[in-house]
């Protein structure tokens, strides 16, 4: 059995993209190239690495074992290329970090610009997805680090403290809930909504709890930025949920109250978490050094 790095990147980027195009593209391999790749690995061990599937592909229980190996073979290379480039020319290396929605909107992108500038030959890969299923990245190897918020279970790895990140709820004007100083979310079940594509981290979330009150959201629209939801609301299209940062900076110019949401789960402290910060590539630990340092 012989698989060069380049099929181990392909199939480590096909497996965490799902896709063989979007894994050939990730990898700067043609698709038939990649396809022919991945044949031939696993024609040399006679057995599938990957299920197909109409959406796209997931490793197989043999795919699972080889991007394990395939991802700490790479690390091991990015931690020891890092350590020698420290006395050279500086961080190398890519991060994968994966985020829930408020960390990625409201606080990732001012925290990672001005050190991606400091390190320009380290390049980041931020991806939005729920707290759980970031755990499972981490843990698997699949992620060199995640942040979550704290009702996640994430037994076996490290998690730094991050963040405090306070969701809140938003009203138009003159809306029946807006002169109310606090409110459950409960009692906001019977109006119309504005919320987030159902694969957005925070809208997972909040779906769990209206699931477990056996209720359903009457959601009027569905957008992605929580900019266009604080904008819709102002317009008086529903209500909606956001961080707090995100309700604050668009109050400015969109005509909306900001109501305190009384339900324990809206207060959530925010973590950073890693198989093994000593673990990480150099410059994957710096960057996990430099977000909890920000605190």
């Amino acid at each position: 059995m012989r698989f060069d790095l380049t099929d181990l990147r392909l199939f480590l980027a096909t497996v965490e993209a799902g896709s063989i195009t979007r894994g050939a593209d990730r990898s700067a391999l043609a698709l038939a190239s990649a396809s022919a790749r991945i044949r031939g690995m696993e024609e040399t061990l006679g057995t599938p690495l990957l299920l197909r599937g109409r959406r796209g592909v997931s490793p197989s229980p043999a795919g699972r074992v080889l991007a394990r190996h395939a991802k700490a073979v790479i690390d091991q290379l990015e931690r020891m290329s890092g350590e020698l480039d420290d006395y050279a020319s500086g961080l190398r290396g890519h991060v994968r970090l994966l985020s829930n929605t408020s960390a990625l909107s409201e606080i990732l992108p001012e925290l990672l610009a001005p050190w991606l500038a400091e390190h320009p030959n380290v390049d980041v890969e931020l991806e939005e997805r729920p707290s759980p299923s970031i755990v499972e990245a981490v843990a698997s190897g699949q992620a060199d680090a995640g942040v979550i918020a704290d009702w996640a279970p994430a037994a076996g790895l490290e998690v730094l403290p991050f963040r405090v990140d306070r969701l809140v709820l938003v009203t138009p004007r003159g809306h029946p809930l807006a002169a109310k100083r606090a409110v459950a979310f409960a009692e906001a079940f019977g109006f119309d909504f504005v919320g987030q594509p159902e694969d957005a981290a925070l809208q997972e979330h909040l779906s769990r709890h209206v699931a477990a009150a056996r209720r359903k959201l009457r959601l009027r629209m569905r957008v992605r930025s929580f900019e266009a939801i604080c904008r819709l609301v102002g317009a008086g299209v529903g209500i909606g949920v956001v961080p707090r940062t995100a309700a604050e900076r668009a109050r400015r110019v969109s005509q909306i109250r900001i109501v305190p949401l009384t339900d324990a789960w809206a207060e959530r402290r925010l973590g950073i978490c890693v198989r093994s910060l000593a673990g990480l590539p150099p410059h994957a630990r710096r960057l996990v050094e430099h977000l909890a340092s920000s605190t």
